[in-house]
């Protein structure tokens, strides 16, 4: 009697499991499929929102017109971008995203030094500052001192304007 009631209790359950996978219980003649947009539209109003929806359109005319400052990636100054990647190699690297400005690293230890940083870096105007450059340094015990978070913030800004007389040699 008890192995009668376990394989009918067995079948109404491997019953039951086929038919919800099946969409038995959840399928409705109502819904209708969803409507997903190209990849290719979905960044096109991502990037371009502020203009209106629209690509942007080059002309000839385009060619003699001035341009911005090089030094722009976005709203973030590459010169200072890569200057702090340059600045803090010896971190690793966790996260960047260079529309927001943001760079994230591990713990590491600089050349010659037994302290182990960690540092966030945001990079949040295009012009070449020392008000464009934010950064966060912490140990592993705590964050790091007022001295140090200014000499690295010095030796970023002046790779980032070494790197912009470089670029103007060109």
């Amino acid at each position: 009697m008890d192995l009668t009631r376990f394989r009918t209790v067995s079948g109404i359950v491997l019953m039951a499991a086929f038919v919800s996978g099946c969409g038995f219980f959840g399928a409705r003649a109502d819904r209708d499929p969803v409507e997903t947009p190209p990849a290719a539209d979905i960044v096109e109003e991502t990037v371009y929102q502020n203009r209106n929806r629209r690509a942007p359109t080059s002309t000839l005319a385009d060619l003699f017109r001035s341009r911005g400052d090089a030094g722009e990636l976005g709203a973030v100054n590459k010169y200072i971008w890569n200057a702090a990647l340059e600045t803090l190699d010896f971190l690793p690297v966790e996260s960047v995203d260079p529309f927001t400005g943001v760079i994230t690293t591990g713990f590491g230890t600089p050349p010659g030094g037994g302290q182990a940083y960690r540092a966030t870096i945001l990079v949040n105007d295009p012009a070449l500052d020392a008000r464009s450059l934010n950064l966060a340094l912490m140990t592993r015990s705590g964050p790091a001192s007022g001295a140090t978070v200014r000499a690295v913030e010095d030796a970023i800004l002046t790779r980032a304007r070494q790197l912009r007389q470089q670029d103007s040699r060109l």
